[in-house]
């Protein structure tokens, strides 16, 4: 099986929260493997229900972070910076990125421009220059998240 990846982009977090929350024309759906949960809940001391929803139909994931309502950002940024960021889900270490299977069963990754972090090689922006290894590190990640037991309903 082989992938796709987006080539000459270069990637530095602007630490925005931009990524963390709903934006003017979208809501954002911070989805959670059930290791993602787990984790959390190890790091936070909480229940799992304390951060995050059951959602359904969104497989493999099977929270959802609950967001703060005065911001509908996630209730663990601060100061746009976040508290569990070692803890962090998989779906926001891959932002601004995205892992989608083609038909043949490569995987493909997309990317989001809304996020300010990401630019084409040779923009005034500069950053980190994405390669091979970077996606296919993201790639084993999702691959190793996605074999951790999941809950049974």
């Amino acid at each position: 099986m082989g992938f796709k990846y987006p080539r000459n982009l270069t990637f530095t977090c602007s630490k925005c929260g931009l990524c963390c929350g709903d934006a003017a024309r979208k809501k954002r759906h911070i989805l959670l493997l059930e290791s993602d949960a787990q984790q959390i809940a190890v790091q936070t001391k909480q229940q799992i229900c304390a951060f995050a929803a059951e959602t359904e139909g969104k497989e493999p994931y099977v929270y959802e972070m609950h967001k703060a309502a005065e911001t509908g950002k996630c209730i663990f940024l601060r100061d746009n910076e976040c508290t569990i960021y070692g803890a962090r889900p998989l779906i926001c270490r891959f932002y601004p990125f995205e892992l989608t299977a083609a038909e043949n069963g490569d995987a493909c990754f997309g990317v989001t421009f809304e996020c300010p972090g990401v630019a084409c090689l040779g923009t005034p922006k500069g950053g980190k220059t994405l390669g091979e290894s970077h996606f296919r590190t993201l790639l084993k990640l999702a691959r190793d998240r996605h074999k951790q037991p999941s809950r049974s309903h």
